[in-house]
């Protein structure tokens, strides 16, 4: 069973808290273990805040959601001006932290709680991209359980859902 849910965004902070419920509440109802949907949506929170931060006024922004029976994979698409790949690693790392910085702890937080956080940075697409990764933990009573393990004993064949969304503004003349 795969899900994947793809959001395309205003760059607005009203987005922020749309786009980590949806995304959390999606994870929930398929029957992740709550730590686990915490630790992504503080992740994807975190990741969202920085496209605030550092993209183009005004430019949407994209997250796109794929969840599988093992592992949710978060991907944060802006139309930044892109960034210092090897100085975020730094950052990231911690080689080059300031303790007592008031700004930079996100990539700090996002590294603590995923399994893989990694950068893309492509300037002349003028696009940033963050990537997110977590091995997923169940409940006992996952819905994604019960369909993945009714979708073997049906066939080999391999279900998926896959789900657009588009939050755009209306103009109401």
């Amino acid at each position: 069973m795969e899900i994947r849910l793809a959001l395309s965004l205003p760059r607005d902070e009203l987005s922020i808290p749309v786009v980590r419920r949806l995304c959390t509440q999606s994870l929930r109802v398929l029957g992740a273990a709550e730590g686990c949907a915490e630790d992504l949506e503080l992740a994807l929170t975190e990741a969202c805040t920085n496209v605030l931060r550092h993209a183009m006024e005004g430019d949407d922004y994209e997250v796109i959601a794929g969840i599988d029976g093992e592992s949710a994979v978060l991907e944060i698409v802006d139309r930044g001006p892109g960034f210092d790949a090897n100085a975020l690693a730094r950052a990231v790392s911690g080689e080059d932290a300031d303790p007592d910085a008031e700004t930079g702890r996100g990539l700090l937080i996002m590294q603590a709680v995923m399994d893989t956080v990694e950068f893309e940075s492509r300037p002349g697409d003028a696009q940033t991209v963050v990537r997110l990764e977590k091995e997923l933990q169940w409940r006992e009573d996952a819905a994604a359980k019960q369909l993945t393990e009714r979708e073997r004993a049906a066939s080999d064949g391999h279900a998926s859902i896959d789900l657009t969304v588009e939050m755009r503004a209306i103009d109401s003349r």
